[in-house]
């Protein structure tokens, strides 16, 4: 995706002599309930189902509406994106054991990884499309925030060695791209890589959780 995107309008108060307008809080909810349709769209008949004017129509809104949030289709891309990383991190920030808080940390790193896995199989190509260019993919906060909570959790498992370094290399077994290409081309299930994961999970950190 190319890295000039139309930006969503502010959320707040407009600044002091601007005459800038703010988004109102109900524009804000038109704007979740867009990428929600949006969402949807991607999750019942793939990423390339995901155009302005299909969204339009899911949405019950003109395909105007539509431009004038996301400017076009690669700003739309982004926008769900972020949109998908930032329900993932509620999720396990905040959500219910074993995702979220209440859990041991092996069973939220083994629940972490399904429920990531699961994302990657109705949005891969949109994780996919963000890895691209995998330095400036390393960068960014969203990983970052995977890394930091990976880290975290191997460190409440009382996991030796740079749980940083760890936490890169299981981040990279739920690559969008490797696991695209175990489910597509390899013919493995989603179910059989989340297996998999549970038991690198457990091998790496679960031997030491006391």
């Amino acid at each position: 995706m190319p890295s000039q995107v139309h930006r969503p309008e502010r959320i707040g108060p407009a600044l002091p002599g601007t005459g800038e307008p703010a988004e109102r809080a109900d524009a804000a909810r038109n704007r979740r309930r867009l990428l929600d349709a949006a969402q949807e769209l991607v999750r019942a008949h793939g990423v390339d189902a995901l155009t302005m004017d299909a969204l339009a129509k899911r949405a019950g809104v003109g395909k105007g509406t539509v431009f004038r949030r996301f400017g076009n289709r690669t700003g739309l891309m982004y926008a769900l994106l972020d949109h998908s990383e930032t329900q993932a991190q509620e999720a396990f920030i905040f959500g219910p054991p074993p995702l979220g808080p209440g859990a041991p940390p092996i069973e939220r790193l083994v629940a972490f990884g399904r429920a990531r896995l699961l994302d990657i199989e109705v949005e891969g190509e949109l994780h996919r499309a963000a890895e691209l260019g995998s330095e400036r993919h390393y960068r960014s906060e969203p990983y970052r925030v995977l890394k930091t909570h990976v880290a975290m959790l191997l460190r409440g498992a009382q996991t030796p060695g740079d749980t940083g370094l760890l936490a890169d290399a299981l981040l990279a077994t739920l690559g969008a791209g490797l696991v695209l290409h175990q489910i597509r081309t390899l013919g493995h299930t989603r179910e059989q890589i989340g297996d998999n994961w549970e038991a690198l999970v457990r091998r790496v950190a679960g031997r030491h959780a006391q």
